[in-house]
């Protein structure tokens, strides 16, 4: 079975690479796009009759260890139980209809090559996140599969709403990293090695869940919860995924129709031992469930496109399934995980054919044309929304338009707050404040030397100070320079705080510098190339879709974005989870604004490459936001 795994996991990366490597030749990439799909299903298939025969027992793979310390493992960890062996072959199945559908659907799209390269990345994190054995490499393949996801919002680049639609749903995603870098830190904490799935099943036996105290596994629910939630558009969550639809419909049904909407039910079953442990938890994950139920299904009454209306129906199910697993009815879970994604995968696919249908039947009427969302509706019962008052009715309607007002909420709640704080730093010089900040943190050091002021103490100043230059890249509008540098120096204070904090871990940080480092200066070099000729008096941090006209240098500046943020694939991406290991081992209190300052600087440089990268040639859009 070992071969297998292996097998199933990195043939979608080899998929990758050959239409990477591959010509714009639309019938190559179809070709390859087929025997990748079909040598991917034989192996998945092979894999699952295989678990199936022996019962689904839970199978556990270590291919070998990544990294190792005294006191901190990454290994590369396999695991295959009933749970993954039903989301691995609905996963199969599924992309092997898109890719099918696809083939024809995009003939002669100008991002044909594009959009394959971005549906096998998400297979890839898609597998990763299926077999992954501990939470480490879950968090991995979340990383890969939300930047695919952001890709494939913004696909039609040409276009203002896509591009902002995709930072939206990408800022979500990114606070959602919050909720699985905590509960990653927190599980090291908890059970003092990388935390195996494997394991976790054993967690309710012999009193060890009650030995670790309620506190920490309520707050580790918590945060497995927010990640959850975000995932899978849950409450309050629900406004992101109609409006990420933008994507050409294929992408639309295997991401929010069919598998990705589903990762936070899968999160929580994989997760089940932890929060199923008390009723109050349970208790939170039924209240969210039951909100979102309520929400999404009124919402979706007032949505003018099917996209939309199908989008909040598929949440609404969700929704069922985050009370079903509070009712502790996981096998019921699995059954309607594939109905809803096999149902609402088939929706999305015909829709386009029903819309073209439809307006042919309207252009051969020769009457007015109107459609009847259920022409039984004269033998169904009377809507309890028609019972109520004008007033009531108004009210509701107007409450179901707004989508409860939560993006409202989210935004002023999350970041607005960073907003304001790096606008009113922005009034400053930054790098005269980057300078007296270091001056600072050295004068005081100097100081502090031969008395018995534990140094300690000052990597509280520095954490705020590195959540300050975080804000200021978030709220940063006018040049893309003072965007990356204010990340650079975010991270080179959060690297000061945890030397502080603990001065023995300097190769870590180290690392976690290598990766950083690199990264912000070929963004730097890619940024002065591609603005060169550019100004930002008439429209400050335009979209200027250098992809079009610069596509060689947009590529290295989306590697540098990846590089910056800790894409799984640098030594930034492991090093960010030693830090917190390090760093708050003592001092747990660390954990909250690094991870912050992680998120932010993600998104903030999210902005960077889609403002600069999208749009339209020869056209400026200036954004207000």
């Amino acid at each position: 079975m070992n071969g297998l795994i292996l097998t199933c996991q990195f043939i979608p990366l080899l998929g990758f690479l050959l239409v990477f490597l591959s010509p714009k030749n639309e019938k190559i990439i179809s070709t390859l796009s087929a025997w990748i799909t079909h040598t991917t299903g034989l192996s998945i298939i092979a894999l699952v009759m295989i678990s199936a025969s022996k019962g689904f027992p839970s199978y556990e793979f270590e291919w070998f260890t990544l990294y190792e310390t005294a006191d901190y493992q990454f290994p590369i960890l396999f695991y295959l139980d009933k749970v993954g062996a039903v989301y691995l072959l609905c996963v199969w199945v599924i992309f092997s209809i898109i890719i099918k559908y696809c083939r024809c659907y995009l003939h002669r799209e100008t991002g044909y090559k594009r959009f394959f390269l971005n549906i096998f990345g998400f297979l890839f994190g898609l597998n990763l996140i299926i077999l992954s054995g501990s939470i480490d490499m879950l968090f991995a393949g979340w990383e890969i599969v939300g930047i695919s996801s952001f890709m494939l919002i913004a696909f039609y680049r040409h276009r203002v709403q896509p591009i902002r639609n995709a930072l939206r749903a990408y800022s979500i995603y990114r606070f959602c990293d919050i909720g699985l870098l905590l509960g990653t830190w927190m599980s090291h904490m908890l059970f003092h090695e990388s935390p195996h799935f494997s394991q976790m099943a054993s967690l309710s036996e012999g009193n060890i869940l009650a030995s670790l105290g309620y506190g920490e596994l309520s707050l580790l629910t918590f945060l497995i919860i927010i990640a959850a939630s975000g995932k899978s558009a849950q409450f309050p969550f629900c406004f992101w995924l109609p409006r990420a639809m933008e994507g050409p419909t294929p992408s639309s049904a295997i991401f929010y129709g069919a598998l990705s909407v589903h990762l936070g039910v899968f999160l929580l079953l994989r997760t089940d031992p932890i929060w199923s442990y008390h009723y109050v938890t349970r208790a939170i994950i039924f209240i969210i469930g039951l909100l979102t139920v309520f929400i999404a299904s009124i919402s979706e009454k007032t949505q003018s496109n099917i996209k939309g209306q199908i989008a909040y129906a598929s949440i609404t199910q969700v929704g069922f399934m985050f009370i079903e697993l509070a009712l502790g009815l996981d096998t019921l879970v699995l059954f309607h995980f594939m109905g809803n994604a096999f149902f609402r995968c088939y929706q999305l696919l015909v829709s386009p054919s029903i819309i073209t249908h439809l307006l042919r039947v309207e252009g051969s009427t020769d009457t007015d044309f109107y459609i009847e969302k259920n022409p039984m509706r004269q033998f169904l019962p009377i809507s309890i929304r028609n019972q109520l008052p004008e007033v009531l009715q108004n009210t509701l309607y107007v409450f179901s338009l707004q989508e409860g007002g939560l993006e409202f909420l989210v935004r002023n709640v999350l970041w607005i707050p960073f907003k304001r704080i790096g606008a009113w730093i922005n009034a400053f010089n930054l790098w005269w404040l980057g300078l007296m900040t270091l001056t600072i943190i050295g004068g005081c050091l100097l100081l502090v030397k031969g008395t018995n002021i534990d140094i300690k103490y000052f990597a509280i100043p520095v954490s705020l100070a590195m959540i300050i230059a975080s804000s200021s890249a978030f709220s940063q509008k006018h040049s893309p320079f003072k965007v990356w540098n204010t990340i650079l120096l975010s991270y080179v204070l959060s690297g000061i705080a945890v030397l502080l904090l603990n001065p023995h871990i300097g190769p870590d940080v180290l690392m976690f510098f290598s990766g950083i480092f690199p990264a912000w200066l070929l963004g730097i070099i890619v940024l002065r190339q591609l603005l060169k000729n550019q100004h930002f008096n008439d429209a400050p941090f335009a979209f200027r879709a250098m992809a079009e006209t610069q596509p060689h240098l947009s590529l290295l500046l989306f590697l540098s974005f990846l590089g910056i943020v800790g894409f799984p694939i640098t030594p930034a991406f492991l090093s960010e989870d030693i830090l917190l290991a390090h760093a708050s081992s003592e001092h747990p209190w660390f954990a909250l604004p690094i991870t912050i300052a992680f998120v932010v600087n993600g998104i903030a440089a999210a902005r960077v490459y889609l403002r600069l990268c999208m749009g339209r040639p020869n056209e400026v859009y200036t954004v207000t936001d």
